[in-house]
């Protein structure tokens, strides 16, 4: 069996861990430099409090400083479990420990979409344009995508996801490397479109978890689902103009790293929630500082990062749930559908 080296101890990371170590492989994974306390914490008791149960002892932990001790014998693959932040901080690091400007195969777990320059950029796409400015060679980065929650994983239930990449021989070594009975992997070429579900349909989350409070009279028990199932529909149709935008495929959108992942996100997720207080007219400074301080809304980090560029590329009526969050979130409003503009 083989070696994979997981960075970043938090619950995906950790989660997983789970079906590398139930393939046999030697799984170590190693915090960042924010972790140390986490990663005592773990070697003293095992229990991991993001995923609240007590990891498996086949997984081992490691402090940050000793990720250069990990790396000393073979590694056959590096999964990258970070935020989305700390894409230029993994870079840093895959840099220090790459032999002779050679790395393994990469997984990213992270996700994310950012804008650099005047274009937006895929993670993927940032960490292989960081490492080439450091003269890494023949890089191969993989993404997964998919509706796949760190709880569930690691808990063994069954979960379907999608591994991307360019090279389709590169995604049937990793499928052999890391499925399951509980694990289920797909392969897709179209690494674009999987990556920019995964990043967007945090934004659609916030809409769809909105959905109880936009109505006038507060509907009773489940009636507002109605709204919801208005909301999924256009916030697939939306998922799919913008997947094209950055050429993905439409059929991307309609597969697990599109309908699936956006299902499980709004059936409870941070950005649901977050968007439910939004719907019910609590403005977003206002939510997160009063109901969500210390938890990271991805959605709403997203469009801190592309909204304005969002803005310029598309219009209400293009993109009316989209742009409607955006401008929520941005200029601190009440959430204002235009629903006349659904498709």
């Amino acid at each position: 069996m083989g070696k994979i080296v997981i960075i970043g101890a938090g619950a995906m990371g950790t989660a997983f861990a789970y079906p590398c170590s139930d393939n046999k492989h030697e799984v170590n994974i190693v915090g960042t430099h924010l972790e140390n306390k986490a990663i005592e914490d773990l070697n003293k008791n095992r229990f991991h409090p993001g995923l609240n149960l007590e990891v498996t002892k086949s997984i081992k932990f490691f402090k940050h400083d000793s990720i250069n001790n990990i790396f000393k014998t073979k590694t056959d693959l590096i999964v990258i479990g970070v935020s989305s932040k700390g894409i230029d901080w993994i870079a840093e690091e895959l840099n220090k420990v790459s032999k002779n400007k050679v790395l393994p195969n990469l997984l990213m777990l992270t996700k994310g979409l950012s804008v650099n320059g005047e274009k937006y950029e895929l993670l993927v796409d940032k960490l292989e344009r960081l490492l080439s400015d450091k003269e890494i060679k023949n890089i191969n980065i993989s993404a997964v995508g998919g509706p796949c929650l760190a709880a569930g994983l690691a808990n063994r239930v069954h979960s379907g996801v999608v591994i991307a990449n360019k090279n389709l021989d590169t995604v049937k070594t990793l499928n052999k490397m890391l499925s399951t009975d509980y694990y289920h992997i797909s392969s897709s070429s179209d690494i674009n479109g999987v990556e920019v579900c995964a990043a967007i349909k945090n934004i659609f989350s916030m809409v769809i978890g909105a959905a109880s409070g936009l109505n006038k009279i507060k509907p009773k028990g489940n009636l507002y689902l109605n709204t919801s199932a208005a909301l999924i529909r256009q916030s697939v149709y939306e998922m799919e103009v913008f997947a094209e935008f950055l050429k993905g495929k439409k059929e991307t959108v309609k597969g697990l790293a599109g309908l699936g992942d956006l299902y499980v996100s709004a059936a409870g997720g941070r950005n649901s929630k977050m968007g439910a207080f939004i719907g019910e007219g609590i403005v977003f400074s206002q939510a997160k500082k009063t109901k969500m301080s210390n938890v990271t809304v991805e959605g709403a980090e997203l469009i801190f990062e592309i909204g304005k560029k969002v803005k310029e590329d598309f219009d209400v009526k293009k993109l009316p749930l989209m742009i409607a969050m955006i401008d929520a979130i941005l200029e601190d409003k009440k959430l204002d559908i235009k629903w006349e503009n659904f498709n």
